[in-house]
């Protein structure tokens, strides 16, 4: 009976029975994620890998993924963040693989105008907005405990992760506070922002409670007017344009400059929400005139105008791992 997981059917050999007992599901991943390795050639390392960890952790699903910015490797679904943990610090100490780990996001339902309905794991899968009748998001039903004087930080870190508040009560010196919260605010910081706002003594759980329809709308970020799949994220569209601003602003700090101007933008379909532009480096064309018609100066400085411009149109811009990881880790703080 070791190897018996929640679930299996245990019969009598000589009275064996055709199908498992009813009341079971098998479990769902509520988070998705992708993970890619740092080096590239540990691809089919990490392939094995998380095939081993799958005889014993059904719970957890992958299928392929490639990436523009990080290359071949894994869309994965866990049961919640601290599933995620647990497999990917497995990976790295049984299995020897350095880990780069995208930001976690959950399961949108898309009302097709068609009838159909898509489920979404990934924000770069998204139908053209044409086709969209609605986008359902998943909420959750939080409870949070906590000591009465972080009740105020701990209200206002719900308010600003869209939650609505359903009950309040006290038990003796302690807060009770029920949320329904969004599953896609939850995920990412929230549980870390609870434990620091309240010194590490509020305790926080949740259970899924339903789908609801929410205007939701998939921000692309372009770097050089080239989109980079793997900084797509779907977010509320009154939080579009300051999220869009967060990660223009953060790419600014993190590219290197190049030899010619690089614009980053973020955009909803064809509109342009936000923008930062990484100045290029500049060479001094006129130190080496000492005097002269100012037209010689002129003329050099077109000509490097023009140097410039073909350099941003044929360009490639390389974005650092590094640079990567950081982008994802943003907040509107």
């Amino acid at each position: 009976l070791s190897d018996t997981k929640v679930g299996d059917t245990i019969c009598d050999p000589s009275n064996i029975i055709d199908k498992p007992l009813p009341g079971f599901k098998p479990s769902k991943p509520v988070v998705f994620c992708g993970l890619f390795p740092v080096d590239n050639s540990e691809h089919q390392k990490l392939k094995e890998g998380l095939a081993k960890l799958k005889l014993n952790d059904s719970s957890f699903s992958y299928e392929a993924e490639n990436s523009s910015a990080l290359g071949l490797g894994f869309r994965c679904g866990f049961l919640g963040l601290l599933h995620l943990e647990i497999v990917t610090q497995r990976l790295e100490r049984e299995f020897d693989i350095n880990l780069i780990t995208t930001t976690p996001g959950v399961i949108y339902k898309i009302n097709k105008r068609d009838g159909s309905v898509q489920e979404l794991q990934n924000p770069t899968d998204m139908p053209d907005p044409v086709q969209i009748l609605s986008i359902e998001e998943p909420w959750i039903k939080a409870t949070i405990i906590t000591p009465d004087q972080y009740l105020g930080s701990v209200i206002k870190i719900c308010q600003d992760k869209r939650g609505i508040q359903t009950n309040l009560t006290y038990s003796g010196n302690r807060a009770v506070l029920s949320y329904e919260l969004p599953l896609n605010e939850v995920v990412f910081d929230f549980y870390d922002r609870l434990k620091s706002v309240s010194s590490g003594y509020a305790s926080f759980d949740w259970q899924f409670e339903s789908y609801k329809k929410e205007k939701l709308v998939k921000i692309s970020v372009l770097v050089n007017q080239e989109s980079v799949d793997a900084l797509s994220m779907i977010v509320h569209s009154e939080r579009s344009a300051s999220r869009g601003r967060s990660m223009c602003k953060r790419l600014k700090d993190l590219i290197p400059r190049h030899q010619f101007k690089i614009p980053i933008q973020a955009a909803i379909g064809g509109k342009i929400i936000a923008r930062e532009t990484i100045p290029p480096f500049r060479k001094d064309v006129t130190a080496k005139l000492y005097g002269g018609d100012v037209t010689r100066k002129m003329k050099l400085l077109e000509k490097q105008k023009k140097g410039k411009k073909k350099m941003r149109e044929f360009g490639q811009v390389n974005i650092p791992q590094e640079a990567f990881i950081s982008a994802l880790k943003f907040d509107d703080d």
